[in-house]
């Protein structure tokens, strides 16, 4: 179980490959049957090289060929077949960087005298990189803090059955953004997109689908030995890889000994496979800052919602500076932050769970100053990227997705979220209006933002200057729009930006989603049945009776306590639990305890008290 729909059926091509008896081996883990290692030497680059030749005899070798970007041989070696390994010195190497991304072509050749058997071929970078807890990313001897984006791969009406150019227009909406990592979720990607990463210059998370809750099958166990096997040994030749991840939220199930094993085996799997890269993790949020989870892996990160389904957003910089300062030797990154955006919903003050596009750029330009503020951070990741298909939900009016992209699941239209990415990333000049959706405005003023990652911006209402203001990315103006339709123009130097909005008596109702409205209802009905209860007093747990420390799977064995608890879960997350259906096998294992948790200050003050209250009143 997991937050994503998992399609069906075959999405990726298949090729039949025919091959002479003695041929590179293509079997082992689904691999190209060449593993290449490049590493920057004093006389420019080594490229390690060992190839994986099945039936050949004494009268077989392998040719090795080294080709630079222009396709001019710049290496070369002979090895006999039943000991292929080499060391390839190449001078004066030029390295694969994020901003250049150059690449080599290696060639093997399964050579029997003077005819060529087989031939395998991969791309490789020559790059060197590290992590520290105080610097953050440093790629080639350069800091560099990695900001970027998470990624799914299913897009509106294909499912995850996307084309070669599908994956690489993905990857060109990312570069344009600014970004210049990309977190791969929750499994193996295709080929074509980490091609397309190495071609244009991403640093990129790959991670096995080891999600939320652990199996205690020793088969489950196994099946993710084997896909980290097929995972490392396909995509061992990608220089856009950098970090192999374990697990994602996998604490939502729980704590154990055998949990906790299981990750330092993958772990050392992992460096076994691949000593050249680092390992890493995605905690959910509640895992405790202190606990064996920590230091399995090489670096870490946190999936954070404060501000979404907990807390405020402002508790985000001050949870990361505290777990810092705990542990000043962790080098620890933000693996998902983010909020729901529909380009439907609108309104003057955007608040949390409203899902409008407004809330959802005032959440993404605090963090994107939060983060700006500390390179430290080795990485980030927004969650999302692209709105991506999720058939367990049913929220914000839209059945079956998860709107938390920057962008829309069909590609056709960037949030304004998307811009203050690009505004703080991208060192193109831009310059953005906010609220081109938001067209229909009532008040007598009302607020204009702009995004820009130039230091003056200009507005003017219907042809007239307005004002002029200087501020670092965010530029917020208030207008008295006049009587009708308005043309609002920006001007940052020679960038331009134009809206038009119409100021109208009352704002249409669909910019508002009822849900909102119901649910502030239903908190304050909530209250009114508790009657003269005091919620400041301690909580009380009775042997024999229920509780919000008892799981969801076990208060869902009695309608009663269920009720009561599906009906807070709804008021609180604004989400539908039902047994058996959307997220309940993610879900059955948590109690209204650490849900609250979670939550934070976003539920109202006692509504946790005013739960188990009413638990403790029913008999298991």
């Amino acid at each position: 179980s997991a937050d994503f729909t998992f399609y069906g059926g075959l999405y990726r091509g298949v090729n039949l490959i025919s091959v002479p008896e003695a041929h590179f081996d293509l079997e082992y883990y689904g691999g190209p049957g060449i593993m290449v290692t490049p590493k920057p030497c004093d006389c420019g680059a080594a490229f390690e090289i060992i190839s994986y030749v099945k039936n050949a005899d004494e009268n077989f070798t392998v040719l090795y060929s080294i080709y630079d970007a222009d396709g001019k041989e710049v290496g070369s070696a002979c090895r006999p077949a039943d000991d292929t390994s080499v060391k390839i010195c190449v001078p004066d190497a030029k390295k694969w960087d994020i901003d250049s991304p150059y690449l080599y072509t290696v060639v093997a050749r399964l050579q029997r005298r003077n005819e060529t058997y087989d031939e395998v071929e991969v791309r490789a970078g020559v790059r060197s990189f590290s992590c520290d807890p105080d610097k953050g990313f440093i790629i080639n001897g350069v800091q560099t803090p990695l900001r970027g984006v998470s990624r799914h791969q299913d897009q509106l009406y294909k499912g995850n059955a996307l084309s070669r150019e599908d994956h690489f227009k993905d990857v060109r909406i990312i570069k344009e953004l600014g970004a210049n990592t990309i977190r791969l979720a929750h499994y193996q990607h295709s080929q074509d997109f980490y091609d397309a990463c190495d071609e244009l210059g991403f640093a990129v998370w790959a991670e096995i689908p080891f999600i939320s809750i652990m199996n205690k099958d020793p088969d489950a166990h196994k099946n993710c030995i084997s896909q980290l096997k097929e995972l490392i040994v396909q995509n061992y030749n990608h220089p856009s890889i950098f970090f192999w991840g374990i697990s994602n939220e996998i604490l939502i199930g729980g704590i154990s000994e055998k949990l906790v094993e299981n990750h330092k085996e993958l772990n050392a799997l992992a460096k076994e496979m691949d000593p050249t890269r680092l390992t890493t993790i995605a905690h959910v949020s509640m895992t405790p800052i202190e606990g064996p989870m920590h230091k399995i892996t090489d670096i870490e990160s946190y999936n954070h919602y404060f501000g979404w389904y907990g807390g405020k957003m402002e508790d985000n910089g001050p949870w990361l500076d505290n777990f810092h300062k705990i542990h000043p030797d962790i080098c620890l990154g933000l693996s998902e932050y983010g909020c729901e955006g529909i380009i439907t919903y609108h309104g003057p003050n955007p608040a949390c769970k409203d899902y409008s596009e407004e809330y959802q750029a005032l959440y993404h330009e605090h963090m994107a100053k939060v983060l700006d503020e500390r390179p430290w951070i080795w990485s980030s990741h927004v969650w999302n990227m692209f709105d991506f298909g999720c058939a367990a939900r049913n929220e914000g009016g839209v059945a079956g997705r998860n709107n938390k992209g920057l962008v829309t699941m069909d590609r056709k239209i960037k949030k304004d979220s998307y811009y203050i990415y690009k505004a703080y990333w991208n060192k193109e000049p831009m310059v953005h209006l906010c609220g081109k959706r938001y067209a229909q405005r009532a008040g007598q003023t009302t607020q204009i933002r702009v995004y820009s990652n130039q230091p003056e911006v200009t507005l003017y209402l219907n042809g007239s200057q307005i004002d002029k203001k200087s501020a670092d990315k965010v530029f917020v103006f208030e207008v008295a729009l006049e009587d009708g339709i308005n043309i609002i123009r920006a001007e940052a130097g020679d960038l331009k930006d134009t809206m038009t909005l119409e100021k109208v008596a009352k704002e249409p109702d669909i910019y508002v989603l009822p849900e909102v409205n119901e649910r502030a209802e239903g908190v304050a009905n909530w209250f009114s049945t508790i009657g003269d209860m005091d919620l400041k007093a301690p909580m009380e747990f009775p042997e024999g009776m229920f509780s919000i420390k008892d799981s969801m799977g076990e208060i869902a064995n009695n309608p009663e306590a269920f009720e009561i608890v599906s009906k807070a879960f709804k008021l609180a997350m604004n989400m539908e639990l039902k047994p058996g259906e959307g997220m309940w096998d993610m879900m059955k294992s948590m109690t209204m305890e650490s849900i609250g948790e979670m939550a934070g200050s976003m539920m109202p003050d006692g509504f946790i008290e005013s739960v188990n209250a009413k638990l403790i009143k029913i008999k298991k």
